[in-house]
């Protein structure tokens, strides 16, 4: 069942009681009073969010509903999300659907609103904050787009030491993302790390810490992490998952990517028993992977041509991060708990603990264990479902937000809320890379026009003779410091200034890292 709704939920009509307890502003958004569309006026869509779920559900029902226009808001001033915040830098290709992005918000349907924090009760003091009931009453549909801005801890002693830092973290630190641009990860006091988790982040990690720094002066990547990055002392990468190789999360071109840095060195395998002995009989995809583990690095850890070295190491679980004697608040050691698997070829095996312990060496730590999404802060009061657990807005696997509601015989069943819709991350969790993102938003921009074409589906301000303005009725009603906000040109402005400044270094770009730099240039 979905977390965080009010008592309301268990209520025959759920409107009438938001009528009764919260401002008449949200009856209103919610009324359904005819849905007998004027389909000559606009449609009008805001997606909260400039990632790829965010532009590809735009650019989805841009297409396929007549009349879409889609005012799309971001709290940076810079649009892309994650591909531009968390994509590796020395990765590039990855990012070419930038140019799809680029396409979309050409059109005159479209409207980029950035440096425009909605729902949000954090200060936003270069830029703007707009509460999500003025977003309510001023369009037809509003899609949540805006990913996972948290991570998940592992609750285990020693968290909070020095040198212990979360993935989402470093990775946004390495690519410019401003609220990360402070971390300042100190890699000079030892030579060993710990990655814990084995997904794709965690492989991105690992590779910027054993790749050649000058390969990496080539990329996009921040100045400072660059600085940082060549005082490194790490020399030997621990990758480590609670699970088999069978169950690891990574994909194949990533291990293999890994696999191949030069002068870096692969530490096999030790337990033999986790890699099936006849590994062709296996599909296709997991055989290929079984090969390349068991292929190992050009480079062997034991010749002089092996500056760095890494390993998987399979069948750990994190109990506690330890402190170095001479400095009680510095990471020195992390502890972990053999696991032994229910079955170690099955792809759902689970771990169980042995009680056996293991201690390796490590000066500095990364947790890669999960993104999670976090609700705006109007959720609670509006009544839209979010599962706290999940780190998900409660939808119906197409994207439309969807609530429990009780009827008259009292039994609880799921019912949609008008006009709102979520994709991405925060519809289906942190999972996947940006082909799955965009089939995902495609869905949620489908149900969308499917709900459009339906005569007897009822959307925001749908009743008869409400006209709704979109942007520019959030702008009246707000008051909105207009210098505040950053539209697409601007953003181009900033894109402009960034590839210049990246020119003389030979790179793509050299981000701003702050955004009072960002806005610097529209000034």
């Amino acid at each position: 069942m979905a977390l965080g709704l009010p008592r309301l939920r268990s209520c025959p009509n759920w409107q009438r009681t938001l009528r009764a307890c919260f401002s008449p502003f949200i009856a209103r958004a919610f009324s359904s009073a005819s849905v007998s569309r004027n389909h000559e006026r606009p449609f009008r869509i805001a997606v909260i969010g400039s990632g790829p779920a965010g532009f590809y559900t735009a650019y989805r029902a841009m297409t396929k509903v007549q009349g879409a226009k889609v005012d799309m808001y971001e709290a940076l001033p810079v649009p892309f999300g994650l591909v531009r915040f968390g994509v590796a830098p020395d990765h590039p290709e990855v990012k070419n659907c930038q140019d799809k992005f680029e396409e979309v918000a050409s059109s005159p349907d479209f409207t980029f609103i950035g440096n425009v924090a909605v729902g949000s009760q954090s200060d936003h003091p270069d830029g703007a904050s707009i509460p999500l009931s003025s977003i309510l009453r001023h369009y037809n549909a509003v899609v949540f787009a805006y990913g996972a801005s948290k991570d998940r801890t592992l609750g285990i002693p020693g968290e909070s030491l020095r040198g212990v830092y979360s993935a989402r973290e470093f990775v946004g630190w390495y690519n410019g993302l401003p609220e990360h641009a402070n971390l300042a990860p100190d890699l000079t006091q030892g030579d060993e790390a710990v990655i814990i988790g084995q997904g794709n982040v965690a492989l991105d990690v690992a590779r910027m810490l054993l790749e050649d720094v000058d390969v990496l002066r080539k990329s996009d990547i921040a100045d400072h992490a660059l600085e940082t990055l060549s005082r490194s002392k790490v020399k030997r990468v621990h990758i480590v998952g609670r699970r088999g190789p069978m169950q690891a999360a990574f994909t194949i071109k990533e291990i293999r990517e890994l696999m191949k840095l030069p002068s870096v060195a692969f530490h096999p395998i030790d337990d033999k028993a986790l890699i099936p002995a006849d590994p062709s009989q296996l599909p296709r995809a997991p055989r290929r992977l079984m090969d390349i583990l068991l292929k190992g690095s050009p480079t062997p850890p034991s010749t002089d041509n092996a500056t760095k070295s890494w390993s998987l190491d399979f069948c750990l679980t994190p109990k506690k991060f330890l402190a170095s004697s001479s400095s009680p608040d510095r990471l020195a050691a992390t502890e972990f708990e053999h696991t032994a698997l229910s079955s170690p070829f099955d792809p759902n095996a689970y771990a169980l603990g042995t009680g056996r312990t293991t201690t390796l060496p490590s000066s500095v730590a990364f947790r890669s264990i999960g993104y999670k999404s976090a609700p705006l802060a109007e959720f609670s009061t509006v009544g839209i479902p979010f599962d706290e657990a999940r780190g998900i807005i409660s939808n119906d696997g197409r994207g439309r937000v969807q609530h429990e509601e009780r009827d008259a015989g009292a039994a609880v069943g799921l019912v949609r809320f008008p006009g709102l819709y979520c994709a991405g991350w925060v519809k289906r969790g942190p999972t996947g890379v940006i082909a799955s993102t965009m089939q995902d938003a495609f869905a949620t921009a489908d149900a969308i026009a499917e709900d459009w074409a339906a005569a007897e589906v009822s959307f925001l301000n749908d009743a008869d003779g409400h006209e709704v303005l979109g942007w520019q009725g959030v702008q009246q009603e707000t008051g909105v410091d207009r210098a505040r906000v950053v539209s697409w040109a601007d953003w181009r402005k900033i894109d402009d200034v960034e590839r210049q400044r990246g020119r003389p270094a030979g790179k793509e770009r050299e981000k701003f890292t702050s955004t009072t730099d960002m806005l610097a240039v529209l000034r």
